[in-house]
This record gives structure tokens, C-alpha cells and sequence, in this order.
């Protein structure tokens, strides 16, 4: 028996659906664009993955400006609106707190409403989420999609389908174009597609406090896998899931490995079917003590400029083999992923080692003329694949962007593990406020006995 959806309207005009067999707290799904609830709720698939949240929670789904069933002549939309969306829901459904569920665009404006309110966030999802629009998919491939809806509708609404669903599933009832175009005007899906490649919350992942899970398809052409992970490392102790997959949305296709990722962080029973298909299970990997080394080239961009482009860029993939040789030599692991600037991120099972291959860096940075931040900090970590992710990973990049060209810092717990076997000297270089973390960090410089 499906459980009851009944609807109601806010005072500004925002549609929502409640649906809930369960007696849990209200889960509020968050979704900024292409949002038709009548529409989705004839989807089989969502319907399903929908009511398997519901018979915990109180589920509730709206339709933002703009969509589906909300109001349309809404004149311009930006995040802020889109943000009092979500607060007008939250106003007219929920008591005290809910558990957000932030997909695609709804990341952002969830990540912006749980820095502004995190008293009334209980638990953050973020599932093929992002917090820089900008790095979805190249300027030139932005612009191409946002002229395309502009000037061929039809063509844009078959490119969106495409983006979130390459292989649609034979029930999927919602994903022609002529229905998309019931839930989205062309004129709408551009500007907010516009807005989505504009926004970047980055800023505000440091400020998020409730307990988040980040989900993610491995295989999603709508949203980069690499950007999930990047929220991952920049919300503090977020759990992160490793989703199997080419669909973006995570109801589609498979969702065994979405639900089985939500049911451990929300610790309930989804009671999700063929619980033997182990292929199929997304769980996020153990934690593990790690000492963690982060180096980047300091000022690069004024050595750009004085080098050229090309001669910088030459340095610098000789340093980046150099510095990776170093640490391989001294039994550490460099992190194959994607990372941010020109950054060298590198574990270690030893912390003397660690300080050990981050001497050597700082030197090899030097001897190239391309000196480096070098920062140190241990903690656990999420291994998921050849990548890591975590608070800790954070906190190391944000120790070496404290540290002055051809110096190496490293936090207090390093010190601690390393004093009594690092052949070192460890000068106490203060407390240190860093970005993201809500408690200062003690640091310590490192010198050669």
C-alpha cells in the first residue's frame, strides 16, 4: 500500500508534497531546477525510492520558482530566492529541525540555507551535488548549453535529458522532452542554468555543523564525480559514498548502493530488496589513523607571469614527478585524484615519515626555484579508491597555506606523534585560526637539527 501524498501551497506560491507512512523527522528533498512533483510521482522509480524514505520520515518534496507546479511569472531568479524557497517550506512544514536532501542544484541552496540556519538542520544530504557551478563543464561547453536552450528548445530539453539520464529506464514516464517542457519553461531553464554555472558556495562548506553525507555517481555526465568529492573534503567530517553508475539522478537505474548509503547514515531499515547483491553496496570506506602531506607552490601565479605559461607549466610537472619520487622513497602514497592548484597530497602510516619526505619537498621546491607550502597534520581519513577525503586532508591543505614559501608546518598532533622520533627541531610557531575549522590549530615550524 503506497502511503498518502497529499499537497498544500505556501503564501509564495511554492507546491509541496508530504508523504509519510513513518513517525521519523521531516526529511526535506531540496532540488533547484526541472521539478514537477505530479510528474515525478508517476515515475516508478522515484516513486519507489521515495516511499522507501517515507516509511520513515515525514518526506517532503516542493517544486521551486519557476517549476512545475509552483508559480511561474516569477520575474528573475537568483540563489538568494531560491534559498527563500526552501525557507518558506521550511516555515510552513517542519517544527524545529529536518533533514535536508540537497540533488544537483539543490546542493548549493541546501549548503547556503545550513550555514545561515544551522539550529533548524538536523542531518545534510548532498547527493550529485556541486559547490562551484563554474567547474560543471568548460566556459565554452556552458555557454553552448544556455544558447542551445535559448535558441532550440526542443534540442536543449533532449541535451538535458541526456545529461541526467544517458540510458533511460524503460518506466521512467517523466524524461520526454514535451513533459520536461511541463516542468520547465525554456526561458526558465536558462536562467537557471545560467545561475547554476554562476554559483559558488565554496566559502560556506567550512560553516556547515550538521552531520553530512555526500553521495555521488561514479559515472554521472550531469555533475563531475570530482566535484562531490571536493564537498566531501570541504565539509567537515562529511561521510562520503561512492555511487555505481552513468545515471545522475540516484533513484535511477540502480538505487540499491544511494539507499543503502542513506540507511546506514540515517540509521534506519530501508528494507532495501536483495541485500545478498554485495556488487551493488556503497558504503564509505573506514576511517584510518593517516599523517597527511599537502604541498603547493607558492605564489604561482606571480611565477607564471615572470616565467611565461609554458615554461612555468614545464617546471612545474618536473617538480610534481620529483616531489612524488620523494615520497615514495620515504613509504608514502601520493593521491593520484583530482586536486586544487598546483598541490602535491600525499598519506603516510608514519608521521616521521612524513616530516621526513616533507623536508625533502620543501628542498626539492627550492632547488627548482618553484618554493613550496608544505603543511603536515594527522587524523582519519576516507579512502575511496586512489583518493582520500576528510576533515583531516582539509585541515593539512589549510596548514600548508599557512606556512611561508620554503617553510613546513605541521599541526600539534604531528608534533605529538613525531617529537621522540623525527630528527628535528619543532619551534612553536602559535595558534592558528584556519578557514573551515571551527577550532584554532597549534602549529609548529620544522628545522633540520
Amino acid at each position: 500500500m503506497h502511503p498518502p501524498v497529499r499537497f498544500a501551497t505556501t503564501r509564495d506560491g511554492i507546491r509541496i508534497a508530504y508523504c509519510s507512512h513513518g513517525s521519523g523527522p521531516p526529511l526535506v528533498m531540496v532540488r533547484g531546477w526541472i521539478c514537477h512533483l505530479e510528474m515525478l510521482w508517476d515515475d516508478p522509480a522515484f516513486r519507489s525510492y521515495f516511499e522507501a524514505l517515507a516509511r520513515h520520515f515525514c518526506v517532503i518534496r516542493y517544486d521551486s520558482r519557476g517549476n512545475g507546479l509552483s508559480d511561474r511569472d516569477v520575474g528573475e531568479v537568483d540563489l538568494e530566492r531560491l534559498v527563500w524557497d526552501l525557507e518558506a517550506v521550511m516555515d510552513a512544514t517542519v517544527g524545529t529541525q529536518a533533514i535536508l536532501y540537497g540533488a544537483t542544484f539543490g546542493g548549493p541552496i541546501a549548503i547556503s540555507y545550513s550555514a545561515m540556519h544551522p539550529e533548524r538542520v538536523r542531518q545534510l544530504v548532498l547527493d550529485g551535488a556541486f559547490a562551484q557551478g563554474g567547474a560543471i563543464t568548460p566556459p565554452e561547453r556552458q555557454a553552448s548549453i544556455v544558447e542551445t536552450l535559448r535558441t532550440l528548445p526542443e534540442a536543449g530539453m533532449l541535451l538535458l535529458m541526456h545529461l541526467t539520464q544517458p540510458e533511460p529506464h524503460e518506466q521512467a514516464t517523466y524524461r520526454r522532452p514535451e513533459q520536461l517542457r511541463q516542468a520547465i519553461s525554456a526561458e526558465m531553464a536558462v536562467q537557471l542554468y545560467s545561475l547554476a554555472f554562476r554559483t559558488d558556495v565554496s566559502d560556506l562548506l567550512g560553516e556547515i555543523r550538521a552531520p553530512t553525507l555526500v553521495m555521488h555517481r561514479r559515472g554521472s555526465k550531469a555533475i563531475p564525480f570530482a566535484l562531490g568529492q571536493e564537498l566531501a573534503v570541504g565539509i567537515r567530517d562529511a561521510r562520503f559514498a561512492s555511487l555505481p553508475g552513468t545515471e545522475h539522478n540516484s533513484w535511477e537505474g540502480d538505487p540499491t548502493a544511494s539507499l543503502r548509503a542513506l540507511e546506514e547514515f540515517l540509521e534506519v531499515d530501508l528494507e532495501i530488496p536483495d541485500r545478498g547483491a554485495d556488487a551493488s553496496r556503497a558504503r564509505s570506506v573506514p576511517s584510518e589513523m593517516t599523517a597527511i602531506l599537502f604541498t603547493d607552490i607558492a605564489d604561482s601565479t606571480a611565477l607564471t607571469e615572470r616565467m611565461g605559461d609554458a615554461a612555468f607549466r614545464q617546471k612545474a610537472r618536473e617538480l610534481d614527478e620529483a616531489l612524488r619520487g620523494v615520497i615514495r622513497e620515504a613509504s608514502g602514497t601520493p593521491v593520484e585524484g583530482k586536486l586544487l592548484g598546483d598541490g602535491v597530497l600525499a598519506v603516510f602510516t608514519s608521521a616521521g615519515r612524513a616530516i621526513e619526505a616533507a623536508i625533502k619537498c620543501g628542498a626539492a621546491g627550492d632547488e627548482r626555484g618553484l618554493p613550496l607550502h608544505v603543511g603536515v597534520h594527522a587524523g582519519d581519513v576516507i579512502k575511496e579508491d586512489e583518493n582520500v577525503f576528510g576533515g583531516a586532508v582539509n585541515i593539512a591543505a589549510r596548514i600548508a597555506g599557512e606556512s611561508a614559501a620554503g617553510e613546513v608546518l605541521v599541526s600539534q598532533t604531528v608534533r605529538d606523534l613525531a617529537r621522540t622520533s623525527a630528527r628535528v627541531v619543532f619551534e612553536d610557531a602559535g595558534e592558528r585560526a584556519l578557514k573551515g575549522v571551527e577550532e584554532s590549530v597549534r602549529v609548529w615550524r620544522v628545522a633540520v637539527e
